[in-house]
């Protein structure tokens, strides 16, 4: 049986805890077994070498040097990490080693809660297939990202909010490899509800599958 952790706390405005539990049910339903911790110290512990995957969900706060180095070690020995909008997006901002394992970090949502539209890059990817492009009411993550990263799925600013950015395209679903890990990334979902849009909810599972080490 394949194992999981889940670790969550940190800001509450992303409802980590809900979060934590939706996440918890679809692993469940296939066939991991799931760890819930609650303190960024589960981290440093050396059995998180052994999971299959991790999932942070743990906006902003912050991490010790030792914990975040612990779990970049255990994701470049094969680990997979995978997570969504600030739960992994914008966790534990004043640490770079944690900026690099995840491909990269949030700066801004111009407009708060704003209707924009979600545009698949790479629809053929396993992730991605079936999927078409859609339309979304949250925040629009805009972010500072890796170019390494290999993107399935992006937005388009208007400008409306931050003229300066009008035509930009980000990238919203991503993965990438970091050692012999597997890392995936939606900045998807700012409140637990936003999970269960069946686009959202379907790229985050079959995303978390694929970062699973088998």
């Amino acid at each position: 049986m394949r194992k999981a952790m889940i670790v969550w706390g940190g800001w509450p405005g992303h409802d980590p805890d809900l979060c934590a539990s939706m996440i918890r049910g679809w692993l469940k339903a296939e066939g991991f077994e799931v760890r819930i911790e609650t303190t960024t110290a589960a981290f440093a512990d050396p059995a998180i070498h052994d999971l299959s995957l991790i999932i942070p969900i743990y906006t902003m706060s912050t991490i010790e040097k030792a914990e975040a180095l612990n779990l970049c070690a255990a994701v470049r020995s094969g680990v997979g990490l995978a997570g969504h909008h600030g739960g992994m997006g914008d966790a534990f901002r004043d640490s770079v080693d944690y900026q690099f394992l995840c491909g990269g970090q949030w700066v801004a949502h111009p407009g708060n809660i704003i209707d924009y539209k979600v545009d698949l890059t790479k629809p053929d990817d396993p992730i991605m297939k079936g999927l078409k492009s859609f339309e979304h009411r949250s925040e629009q993550y805009y972010m500072h990202v890796d170019p390494a990263n290999e993107v399935l799925a992006t937005t388009t600013f208007t400008g409306e909010h931050a003229p300066w950015i009008e035509g930009v395209v980000m990238p919203v679903v991503w993965k990438k490899r970091y050692g012999a890990g597997r890392v995936f990334y939606s900045s998807l979902g700012h409140r637990a509800y936003e999970l269960d849009v069946p686009e959202i909810r379907t790229l985050m599972t079959r995303g978390m599958l694929w970062a699973a080490r088998e």
